[in-house]
């Protein structure tokens, strides 16, 4: 039995000499040392043994055990430390190249264009007041003369969240919250999200308006054109052509939808403007005197003008987007764009 620990002992030691890689000195481990190696059967052997050879053998075993341990680990590192060599002598590594650059944060295009948006109507005299989303029906429909059977409120698709509350449809809340705490003269525009239940290439069921408005003596529709013409000026370049047609919303009367020139074909006719050469961005028109007897003020002394738009239609013609989901999928992709 001795004699076979020192021949599996010295066996080991030249198996573990002669392997060229880690993965062959594993096999050479398992071989002596596994559940089913020379050295384990050895050791299951040892009940055929006398008493008085158990002992010594059993010594003696564990002795071949711990150098034949001892023996792999050492040749592991040998074999980590030539692989490491080996790879420093082939690999090269060019020092002088720059090194990874962390990709930089962007504001999204919703956040860019209003933004720019409220940077442009503050420079014309506008604070920014803000309201809250979910909205009382009197401050989103009635006090803006939409009362509960008025068809106008088949327009919004809302969101009820009880016969009284709801997700507000647009900003022009704002506008009844801030004439009911302040008297004129106000110059306000009031961003924010909205909600409708629509959801399409070109609609969302979550989207951002901002609502303007100005309340003040002896306000007239010519200073209506005058702002929102100063504003596209501003937002898509000087010269843009623009165009009022009249429309209809229940909180102003006389009311106008607001056209600019295609800004994909000039005003020639595309796809994008249905052939017709024009492209419609925002809806506005007088304060209805109902929406002024609401809040507490004197039709016959004031009068004012209102206008919404929706960002995400603004951005869409600035940056030439084609469908509206792609501002809200986060795909890195179309955002790294700008």
């Amino acid at each position: 039995m001795k004699q076979k620990l020192a021949g599996i002992e010295q066996a080991a030691a030249a198996a573990a000499k002669n392997v060229s890689s880690e993965a062959d000195l594993q096999q050479e481990r398992s071989r002596f040392l596994g559940r089913k190696g020379e050295l384990t059967a050895i050791m299951k052997g040892m009940g055929q043994l006398t008493a008085e050879e158990r002992p010594v053998v059993g010594a003696l075993a564990n002795e071949v055990k711990v150098r034949l341990e001892a023996l792999f680990s050492d040749r592991q590192e040998e074999l980590r430390l030539e692989g490491l060599e080996r790879q420093l002598l082939t690999e090269q590594l060019d020092v002088t190249l720059p090194g990874r650059r962390f990709r930089k944060g962007y504001k999204h295009p919703i956040v860019k264009i209003t933004e720019e948006v409220t940077e442009i109507f503050s420079a014309l005299g506008f604070g920014v007041a803000e309201g809250p989303e979910v909205e009382k029906d009197f401050y989103n429909f009635e006090a803006l003369n939409i009362p509960k059977d008025h068809p106008a409120r088949d327009m919004q698709d809302t969101f009820y969240i009880s016969d009284e509350i709801v997700l507000r449809t647009h900003t022009s809340p704002v506008q009844i919250r801030t004439m009911l705490e302040q008297a004129p003269p106000v110059r306000v525009i009031a961003p924010g999200t909205v909600y409708r239940r629509d959801s399409d290439l070109t609609h969302s069921p979550m989207f951002h308006q901002i609502e303007g408005f100005l309340v003040d003596h002896k306000v007239t529709f010519g200073d209506l054109k005058g702002i929102l013409t100063t504003f596209i000026d501003e937002c898509f370049g000087k010269g843009t052509e623009v165009r009022f047609r009249p429309s209809f919303f229940p909180f102003t009367e006389p009311s106008a939808e607001v056209d600019i020139a295609c800004v994909i074909c000039g005003g020639s006719g595309c796809r994008v403007c249905k052939q017709s050469g024009w492209l419609e961005i925002l809806g506005s028109g007088m304060i209805d005197p109902e929406v002024f007897k609401a809040v507490g003020y004197d039709p016959d002394v004031y009068s004012g003008f209102a206008f919404g738009m929706g960002l995400e239609r603004i951005a869409m013609l600035k940056y030439g987007v084609n469908d509206l989901r792609l501002f809200f999928e986060n795909d890195l992709r179309f955002l790294r764009q700008f």
